[in-house]
């Protein structure tokens, strides 16, 4: 008897492991990123949050930097829109090619928008201290903003063109891709 209530007990541990991954595999496939036929028609999602860090904006002869940064505010330029965090290398590797992009092309219509998803601020803020990017930096600890752009992995980021519709996801960062990804600052800018 004691042999039966053993197998009955291991199946059924056995197919609540398996239903478990199923689970699981369903709910990640729900996090893959649009394909990129259909992410083209996508609009960005609006978000309003935190600024740690900005280039400061003229007005009235005097630098002011804003508190709080939304996409809707830059309709009508393009965005290099970037999920990052302290812990991540290929992130922090980014931000030098993200402030000369911004600083080359800020000119000519594009504005860098980085959001930290660290839980704690005080990260970001070393961080930013010993990187002094000239774009905006954002802070989303509870990573509301990278959910509702489907991110799955670290760095991601998204160019957005004039009208405000993603044309490209990029997922990670390494300095082979860096004139690719120019390029495609730079068609986004001319159109």
């Amino acid at each position: 008897m004691a042999k039966s209530a053993d197998k009955i007990s291991s199946s059924s541990s056995r197919a609540d492991v398996i239903r478990w991954w199923v689970v699981c595999l369903s709910a990640s496939l729900l996090l893959l990123p649009i394909p990129p036929s259909q992410a083209e028609e996508r609009l960005a999602p609006d978000f309003s949050l935190p600024v740690l860090t900005a280039q400061p904006e003229k007005t009235e002869g005097k630098p002011s930097v804003p508190t709080e940064v939304s996409l809707a505010q830059f309709r009508g330029r393009v965005v290099y829109l970037d999920f990052w965090a302290t812990w991540c290398p290929p992130c922090r590797n980014s931000f030098p090619w993200m402030d000369t992009m911004f600083k080359r092309y800020q000119q000519d219509g594009l504005t860098v928008i980085a959001i930290g998803l660290d839980r704690k601020k005080k990260l970001v803020q070393r961080f930013l201290q010993s990187t002094q990017p000239s774009f905006i930096v954002a802070h989303d600890p509870g990573g509301d903003t990278a959910i509702a752009y489907r991110m799955y992995a670290m760095p991601t980021s998204f160019l957005i063109d004039r009208e405000g519709r993603i044309v490209t996801t990029h997922v990670g960062f390494r300095r082979s891709n860096q004139d690719s990804l120019e390029a495609k600052i730079q068609k986004l800018l001319e159109q």
